[in-house]
Order: structure tokens, then sequence, then C-alpha cells
């Protein structure tokens, strides 16, 4: 195990991790009952307290039992942008000892029939703008839906930029099985014991792979446990923070750095459902805020605005985020502005958040940081396994705590997902790196086909699944085109079938009406055939080089 990283290990932290062993929802349970007065939300200028999230919480968790038929283990999707029903269901469900299944709300029906065969989930909290997306699965596989609306906790007057679909009013959404959020809590369950340990199931967010499929990340408690406290402790967080939840509470990062892990501290998180640099400053000059978790797209969308130098931001002592590289003249402004450095970490859906994290007093520029806690980290040859001295690329492979307990019904994947090395379980993330002299992990390339669109990762083969269902494809291979905005941009090289005839702007169109906008291809080129192997695999690495000499 490495240890050169240790002589930059942040000052006061121990190096050793203790997690509690109990269910992630006593968490909640411990912070309302300690700061029950206090806010541990503010949406759009409302506030809602501790003891009001544990009531709601419950009353909802009954509901989820006694009606809905949720048992120990049952996997629930949880499909909503941020907002606090969102917070609210998450803990709900594991407060009925069920796991939750957060999804991509830009996701649509096709996708989300995915989610519920492979998951077996016959339950979903859903937002009131989502609803139509799920409404054709229920009878098919789902059994009970609970309709929240946004502008429910709306209950504050506010001068706020809020987006038209948290002020949309409450709608009446009626059918077998479906359930208006504020009637659930209305009904007034109350639910059974807990039951769930530190070893049981969760939460288990999908991410994509080469099988074209997105796979459940399987995660206990005690994996989850792990990378909220760790987070928290290694920038010394308190329980009188204040930070701003502006990045996907669906996905990892947000949902440990901007929900769970304020939570386990007691601290107040101010959620905004969208980004807006305007009224993110605002909120962080109205409320004190003093974390911040932003990708780097924000952040360059923060300090670009004409307006900065009006925002009041001094009240911020800590801005980290991952996802893409800073780039250095945006991290150079940043300290200029703020007189602080953006810290960058690095984690992925199997890991349910970081591995590695800069340390604050000593980060790194476009860094992934060191591993933390409980984490052994290597940069080994991708064929061989062998280790590789500093400098040198290869894949990078970390064994800790939080690491993932396989992939959701695929033994196949799971299997091909670890390695053992010294009599530990290594997950093989994909990622080509490598380490330098002080033992900081720097990110180089990708071994797995993955697009890197403005933060979001973009798998080619399941975009490629999606696309075979147009009629007029006969071949169709995903490649990340570059794109000056994004970073990157989702690319379709097409064969069509004989006798059709569609343009390219016809392929975009339907893809855009039929996948997420993040991983619908902008770009689509036009080939009589693709570029196969001998063995008759479609060349895509061949179709990705040429991006790198082609304009998009």
């Amino acid at each position: 195990m490495m240890e050169r990283h240790l002589a930059y290990w942040p000052k006061g932290l121990p190096r050793h991790l203790t997690p509690p062993q109990t269910n992630l929802f006593y968490n909640l349970e411990v912070s309302a009952t300690r700061y029950p007065d206090k806010p541990c939300m503010i949406f759009y200028d409302t506030p809602v307290s501790y003891a009001e999230c544990r009531d709601e919480v419950e009353r909802l968790a009954g509901y989820l039992e006694q009606v809905c038929g949720v048992r120990h283990g049952d996997r629930v999707l949880l499909y909503m942008q941020n907002s606090p029903q969102f917070v609210l269901a998450y803990y709900a469900i594991l407060r009925a000892n069920a796991v939750v299944v957060p999804v991509n709300p830009m996701n649509l029906t096709e996708e989300l029939r995915h989610y519920v065969a492979d998951t077996g989930a016959a339950t979903i909290v859903v937002a009131q703008d989502l609803f139509a997306h799920i409404e054709p699965l229920l009878g098919h596989g789902l059994d009970h839906a609970v309709v929240a609306t946004y502008a429910d906790y709306l209950r504050q007057p506010t001068d706020l930029n809020v987006p038209d679909f948290v002020r949309a009013p409450r709608r009446e959404i009626a059918g077998a099985g479906v359930v208006a959020w504020h009637a659930a809590l209305a009904a007034g369950r109350h639910p059974g014991p807990v039951t769930a340990g530190p070893d049981d199931l969760c939460v288990m967010p999908y991410t994509s792979g080469t099988t074209g499929h997105p796979k459940g990340c399987m995660h206990s408690h005690r994996n989850a446990m792990y990378t909220a406290v760790a987070g928290m402790q290694w920038f010394g967080t308190q329980q009188d923070a204040v930070a701003l939840s502006v990045l996907p509470l669906f996905h990892v990062t947000g949902m440990q750095g901007g929900m769970n892990g304020p939570i386990f501290i007691g601290a107040t998180i101010v959620l905004l459902s969208r980004w807006d640099r305007d009224t993110a400053a605002e909120c962080i000059r109205r409320h004190r805020i003093n974390a911040l978790q932003l990708i780097s797209t924000m952040v360059v969308d923060l300090l670009s605005s004409p307006r900065v130098g009006e925002y009041e931001l001094s009240t911020i002592r800590r801005m980290s985020g991952g996802g893409a590289a800073m780039p250095d003249a945006i991290a150079q402004k940043m300290h200029d502005l703020l007189g602080i450095d953006y810290v960058e970490g690095y984690g992925m859906s199997e890991t349910i958040a970081p591995t590695h994290i800069n340390p604050a007093d000593r980060p790194k520029k476009q860094c992934l940081g060191i591993p933390i806690s409980g984490v052994d980290a290597r940069v080994l040859d991708p064929v061989t396994m062998a280790d590789l001295p500093p400098g040198e690329v290869g894949e990078i492979l970390v064994h800790g705590p939080q690491v993932m307990q396989g992939y959701w019904n695929n033994p196949e994947a799971s299997r091909d997902a670890f390695v053992t090395i010294d009599g530990k379980r290594f997950l093989r993330t994909g990622d080509l790196g490598r380490v330098d002299e002080d033992g900081y992990f720097f990110m180089v390339d990708r071994l797995k086909r993955m697009i890197n669109a403005c933060g979001y990762k973009v798998w080619p083969a399941e975009v490629e699944a999606l696309m075979y269902r147009h009629p007029a494809i006969r071949e169709v291979c995903v490649v990340a085109s570059r794109d000056e905005r994004r970073g990157e941009t989702v690319k379709a090289v097409v064969a069509l079938k004989e006798g059709h005839h569609v343009t390219e702007q016809d392929i975009i169109d339907w893809a855009h009406g039929n996948m997420a906008a993040y991983k619908s291809p902008r770009i689509v080129e036009f080939c009589a055939a693709l570029p196969k192997s001998a063995t008759g695999k479609v060349q895509w690495r061949a179709l990705q080089d040429a991006q790198a000499t082609t304009a998009p």
C-alpha cells in the first residue's frame, strides 16, 4: 500500500475512520433529536426544520409500508429534481427498511422501463412534472406512485428566481395506485420498527458500462455511511455549516456531499432545483453559505457573470467538486477573487462518491487528490496487473470500505469489475491515470468507453441500444466529439437501412425525444457502413480516434 501521500494528510485529521454501525436513516433521527428547531433544508427561502423532516419521513414511511406494501429490502424508485421531497422520500424509503433507487430525472419512459424491470420495483416516488413518463409503466411493473408537487414546499414569500416547474401549482393526478404526496402524509400512517442494519442494502445508483444497459451499484448502509462521514470530516465541517446543494441529488456526489453528509452532522442545506448563478449568489449572501460543491462548468459560469463584482461571496470557506478537471485559468481567477482554492476529488457510482480528495491546505490543480481514510489505491498495468512506478500511466484500482458489493442482478459484470491483489478485493475503475512522487493521483484517459459531456457521464453502448429503436437505423456507433462549451459532446455515426430517407437532423430530433437530453446525440454523421474487425466487431476506437483530427 502506497504511503507517500501521508506526508500531505490534512492536519488534525486521524488517518483511520470508524463509521457508525447504524442504518443511514438514524443520522436524521439523531440530528432531529439534537437540533429539532434548526433548518435542515431551505428551499427558495422556505425553511424545513429537522423536527418537521423527521415527522414527515415517518408518515411517508408508514404509507409506503402499510399502503404500498413496501417490505424490508424492496427497491423503491425515486425520480425527481432536487427538492425537499427528494430528501424526505430518500429517508422515508430507508425508514421503511427498503432500498433507494435514485433515477436521473432526465430519463424518459423507455429508460425507466429498464429500471423497473431490473430492480423489480413496484413503487415509485415521482414529481408531477415527470409523472407522464412513468404513467405507461403503471400496471406494467409499477403498482404504486406517490406524486409530489415541488410548490407544496414554497411556503414563504420569496423574490428569488424560482423555476417555472417548481412554481407550478398542484395538479389533480388520479389512477389506480396513484396518490398525491400531501394525501400520503395526511393519512397519518406510522411505520414498524427499523430492522435494516449496516450490511443491508441502502441505495442502488445506476451506472452504465459497455453492455448497453445501466447497472445497479449495490451499496450497503455501511458503504454509504463511510463517504457521508469521511467527506464531512475531511474538510472539518461542523454542525453550523450552511451548504449550497445544487448538484443533482440522484448522483452520488450531490447525494453524499449535498445531503447525507450535512444531515449526519446536523448542518443546513440550501437547496436549488436548477443551477442559476444569480440565484446561487443571492442565496450565498442571504443565508451566509460557507460550503459549496460545484462542478467546474458551474464555477466557470459563476465567475464569468458580468455581475460577479457585485456578488457578496465573502462567507465561502470551501468550494469543492469533481467530474471534470477545473481549467487552470478559472482556478486562478477563483483564488484571486475569494482567496481559496478549488478542491477537486474523485469517485464513482461504484464507490458512492469519493475515494480521493485533495488536501484542502495543499491541493494540486487538475488533480484527483490523494486516497482518503481506509482507501488503498494503485496504478497498475491493465493487462498484467503489475504495479507501476510514479509517472507511468496505468489503470486506477481502489480498495476501500465504500466500494460497492457488486452490480445488482449481474454476476458476470460483478466478476469483471473486481480483482484480488494481496488478499484484497480491488475495484477496476476503468480510468487511466498516474500518481506523482507526492502520492497525488491524476486522470489521463479512460480505459472504458465513456463520454464526459459537461460533467455528465454518457455511455455510448447505452445510447446505441436506444438508437437502434429508430426504424431507419441499420448500424450506429456513438463516439465523443470535441465541444468548446461542454468539453465533449455526443456524436452518432449512422448507417441507414436501404429505402429510408431521413436527414441527420431527423435523427437528432428523434433521439432528443427518446432519451435524456445530456446523452442525446447532438451531431449525426451518415456512412455507408461502420468499420469492423475481422471478427465482425465495430471498430469504435478507429471512429473515436478520427475525432481527434476532425472538427465537430
